[in-house]
């Protein structure tokens, strides 16, 4: 068995089409089907279920795409071990992000990326069931979520933040003023949020709910870039979390209050798969985590801001 078979049926599970399999994996497509017939023949077991295209894989054949993905695993954590031992990390570290923490991703990217020069980093927005298939299938070395998602299963979680809620409104709204707002106040405002398919717009509306109200919002979008897009001009307000601030800060012309509730709220940190084999790179990334005050650099930048009048 080569470790090549085995790539040519991952990328054929994960492409589900011969044509696209062999493009992945730069080979001709008679030569794909030829490697995965071969795996068949030493394996002596069916591994994909043909008719005139591809059709998915037999009971045996996800039994054999499971340790296919854990085998090549293994061979990029070898890989990484001796880059590791002869000078340092090398390759590319793959991290998955829910898209309302990329604002604050750089604060663990940047000083991974100083520490290991000739280390990259490969940077995905993924839904938390991305993140949680990414990581199964080993595709992935890390991620960056919700902490209390049910779906994450056999993983190490590492809290780097707790989300805090903000109201972003124009600086001659009526709560402008205030120096805290409560969420029913902030329903009547004419709202941007994210849309209903995001974790953090299901959480601020229970907080909605917790105090009588309803969000209503004109504008909904599934990017925090798409959200602060319509936020000058100083028509629209916003529920953001402080860690936005990080990327976005606010925009001229408004103005950021705290809303009353709970001082934190879900949990946001790095998840790595904690059985083996255990990605070199994502150990690496875990420690420059530890060192990196993610939640004492983002407070201290909220306090600037709530502190200057902004």
């Amino acid at each position: 068995m080569l470790l090549r078979q085995l790539e040519y049926l991952v990328a054929l599970a994960r492409e589900r089409h011969f044509a696209r399999a062999a493009a992945a994996c730069f080979v001709s497509q008679p030569s794909l089907s030829a490697a995965i017939r071969r795996l068949e023949h030493e394996l002596d077991v069916p591994i994909v279920r043909r008719g005139r295209r591809y059709e998915g894989l037999t009971p045996e054949g996800k039994v054999v795409l499971a340790w296919a993905h854990r085998i090549l695993a293994e061979q990029d954590a070898l890989r990484q071990e001796l880059a590791a031992m002869r000078g340092g990390l090398t390759g590319t570290l793959r991290l998955g992000v829910v898209p309302t923490a990329l604002p604050a991703a750089s604060l663990l990217t940047t000083p991974f990326c100083d520490r290991h020069p000739r280390a990259g980093v490969s940077l995905e927005s993924l839904s938390s069931a991305e993140i949680t298939h990414g990581l199964a299938e080993f595709e992935l070395d890390a991620a960056m979520t919700y902490l209390d998602d049910d779906s994450l299963r056999h993983v190490r979680r590492f809290p780097l933040y707790e989300e805090r809620y903000m109201l972003l409104t124009p600086v001659d709204g009526p709560l402008a003023g205030t120096s805290e707002a409560r969420w029913a106040q902030a329903a009547d405002l004419p709202l941007c949020l994210l849309n209903s398919r995001m974790r953090n717009r299901r959480i601020i509306d229970e907080c909605f709910a917790a105090d009588g109200a309803t969000a209503a919002p004109a504008i909904e979008s599934d990017s925090v870039a798409g959200l602060y897009a319509h936020l000058p001009g100083g028509r629209w307000s916003s529920v953001i979390s402080h860690a936005w601030l990080h990327m976005f800060g606010v925009p001229d012309g408004m103005r950021v209050v705290p809303l009353e509730g709970p001082a934190h709220g879900p949990r946001v940190g790095l998840v790595v798969v904690r059985d083996e084999p255990q990605s070199v790179l994502a150990g690496a990334l875990l420690k420059v985590a530890r060192e990196a005050g993610v939640r004492d650099a983002l407070d201290e930048l909220l306090n600037s801001y709530l502190g200057d009048g902004s």
